[in-house]
């Protein structure tokens, strides 16, 4: 299984887009990394830059970006609202796919010492890279920025893990490490005044203010025995927060850093600020990701969000990322674009998605065709996907019904499970034309040689379980899906009880349109153990749809009444 490292480096250049642009050249250069995402701020004079890819290609573009920042980039020159120490200010390496922190921190290593030894830049481990846990943390490391590294790196404790102990005036330096994934996040105050601003960033960000005596602005700061400042915590755990005034948009922000989203996700943390802003009497009107977001981070907000409106959440992905979005004004600003913001977006292979990217019309039409795929399989994982829709339309519709409003928890959870299913049969409806394209590319393999014959075989094989597994899946989705819909049909909205019954034919359909699939395709599998065991539970799967159809008119039936 392919390994996938993502980079997220942060470059001191945000106004000037043809430096951003050849810097980007560079990471595009490297075959096997692809580039996501570009998002340069004017006010902060930096852009973040996104790409993904297998370690070493990582690694190598990294490099290569580093580099060049460093020759198109003059920290002496720069001005900026973020804080900052180089060129390349930061360079973290995030696991992604099929490897681990442990693993990505030594990329981190090796992409740190390639810096050090080749381009003669300073460089601080980071994060999961630093053994050091007292010079671990970016903002104790890059503390004194730019200006004031000139001296901090000549203190012993203070020499860079590779490359030169004399800071760069025209590159600084740099931080690299392994991390975990990280969102950054702003969110906007109607205030231009950046002490109110830091003043909520305090509240909320794990390590919290100050304590002083007496007045907490300006009262004496209370030491501890080692003579360090005593803090109070803030409100958020694995959160860091500072208040800035951005000139460009007129308004103060809180920046934050939300370094483990499983902690503090992004809805809490928009919360949390606005309750801190509201009793200091100031506004949250909207907020922005720098970068990327992983997608449960906005479909847990959508949820959250309609949770607290007592609605349900069994809606539909898309749905559920536009309510995030339109409640934590992320497109107050600029327009947020969810596919090129999110990072399971980016790299979602379209491929993989044509029958379910057509319309209905395109979809139609593509299966009248002359190809032999999209087929029975497909149509049955769709005819699949749209009975649990019918279903899942039922219990949203229950649960915002007049009169039945403590029973909104109820049909949200049927709804939700609905989605799901839904979900993975219009999978299902891709898939099963994948595993008929496989089967159809083993077959046109060489087969000259006893060698190539034997591949041939095997690949045939491989293809042929492919094929029986998928439509299997389909049954067993399909008969899954009849739970609901029998409730649905049950307990219901009544006025929907035809949909509910509607639902019920589909699913029958899906199965036993599946279940052809399965038998037809096991006829050429030669491991018969296997494929007698399958069509015995499909037998069985079959069965129990036709009951549970059976059961599910009646109750229909007796429901109309005519």
């Amino acid at each position: 299984m392919t390994q996938l490292i993502e980079c997220v480096p942060n470059f001191s250049e945000g106004v000037d887009l043809t430096i951003i642009n050849q810097i980007t050249n560079e990471i595009e250069k490297v075959e096997g990394v692809k580039l996501l995402n570009v998002d340069p701020g004017k006010a902060t004079n930096r852009t973040v830059v996104t790409f993904v890819g297998t370690p070493q290609a990582v690694v190598d573009a990294a490099f290569l970006a580093i580099k060049k920042a460093g020759e198109l980039i003059d920290m002496s020159k720069h001005k900026g609202e973020h804080p900052r120490m180089g060129a390349t200010d930061v360079c973290p390496l995030i696991p992604i796919a099929n490897i681990t922190m442990a693993e990505t921190a030594e990329y981190a290593k090796q992409l740190a010492q390639r810096v050090g030894d080749e381009l003669g830049i300073p460089v601080y481990l980071y994060e999961e890279a630093q053994a050091n846990k007292n010079r671990s943390n970016l903002s104790v490391i890059r503390n004194g920025e730019y200006e004031g590294f000139f001296k901090k790196i000549k203190l012993p404790e203070w020499k860079p893990d590779f490359g030169p102990a004399e800071m760069d005036a025209k590159r600084g330096a740099t931080v690299i490490g392994a991390r975990d994934f990280l969102v950054a996040y702003n969110v906007n105050l109607n205030t231009t005044s950046t002490r109110r601003a830091n003043s909520v960033a305090f509240d909320v960000r794990e390590a919290g203010r100050v304590m002083r005596e007496g007045d907490p602005i300006n009262g004496k700061i209370v030491m501890k025995e080692d003579g360090t400042p005593k803090f109070i915590p803030g409100k958020l755990k694995a959160v860091k927060a500072i208040g800035w005034y951005i000139e460009e948009y007129g308004v103060c922000q809180i920046s934050m850093n939300l370094t483990n989203i499983n902690i503090t996700p992004l809805h809490i943390a928009f919360d949390e600020v606005c309750n801190s802003a509201n009793q200091r009497g100031l506004r949250v009107t909207g907020s922005e990701l720098v970068g990327l977001v992983p997608l449960k981070a906005l479909t847990d907000a959508g949820k959250y969000f309609l949770e607290k409106q007592k609605r349900s959440t069994g809606v539909s992905e898309s749905e559920l990322i536009k309510i995030a979005v339109k409640t934590l004004g992320l497109d107050e600003l600029t327009p947020f674009e969810p596919e090129k913001r999110i990072i399971e977006y980016l790299l979602k292979d379209s491929a993989y998605e044509k029958l379910i990217g057509m319309n209905l019309k395109a979809f139609a039409n593509e299966t009248a065709s002359e190809s032999a795929a999209p087929g029975g399989g497909s149509i049955s994982a769709y005819v699949g996907s749209l009975g649990v829709s019918l279903a899942t339309m039922v219990a949203n519709l229950s649960s915002h019904k007049k009169g039945w409003d403590d029973r909104w928890e109820e049909f949200s959870n049927w709804a939700q499970k609905g989605q799901v299913i839904k979900d993975e049969l219009l999978k299902l409806v891709d898939a099963d034309t994948e595993a008929f394209n496989k089967i159809m590319n083993a077959f046109a393999l060489p087969k000259n040689s006893e060698e190539e014959k034997a591949a041939r075989t095997q690949a045939i094989q491989s293809a042929t379980k492919f094929a029986i597994e998928i439509p299997f899946k389909v049954m067993e989705l399909s008969l899954s899906s009849l739970e609901i819909i029998k409730a649905m049909a049950e307990i219901g909205n009544p006025n929907s009880v035809s949909d509910a019954g509607v639902g019920a034919l589909c699913a029958r359909a899906a199965v036993m349109g599946a279940f052809m699939n399965v038998r037809i395709n096991a006829g050429g599998y030669n491991d018969k153990n296997f494929a007698n065991d399958i069509i015995a539970k499909g037998k069985l799967i079959e069965e129990k749809t036709k009951n549970l159809e059976a059961e599910i008119i009646k109750v229909v039936n007796d429901k109309i009444g005519i």
